[in-house]
């Protein structure tokens, strides 16, 4: 089996820390909109499992505890998934702030500028 060939490519990309501040909180943002959708889904599914989701479709035949405790414990291991995605965003979001309160601190005179 031969080795892949990768082309040599040296991409010149300029960006400067406040741009590159607005990307990392644009990415932080649309995560966060992503993350509403999936905790909208779950609930959702809940809702409909309980018969109490107004759509114009029917709900699913009563259901065994075993099969709701089973939607249940799905729920919430997404829920937990989420939980730690917002943990990780909002360290994301402190190294962001970070950066651009470095971007804003003048050496020597002991402040923001």
């Amino acid at each position: 089996m031969s080795q892949a060939n990768i082309p040599n490519i040296t991409p010149i990309i300029s960006v400067t820390r406040d741009e590159s501040a607005t990307m990392l909180l644009s990415s932080i943002a649309l995560e966060e909109m992503a993350l509403a959708h999936i905790m909208n889904a779950e609930a959702e599914k809940l809702q409909f499992v309980l018969g109490t989701l107004d759509t114009r479709t029917t709900g699913p035949a009563a259901l065994r505890h075993d099969q709701l405790l089973a939607v249940n414990a799905s729920v919430r291991k997404t829920l937990q998934d989420v939980v730690l995605k917002e943990i990780l965003l909002y360290m994301k979001f402190e190294h962001v702030l970070e950066l651009l309160h470095e971007g804003n601190h003048t050496p020597g005179k002991g402040g923001l500028v």
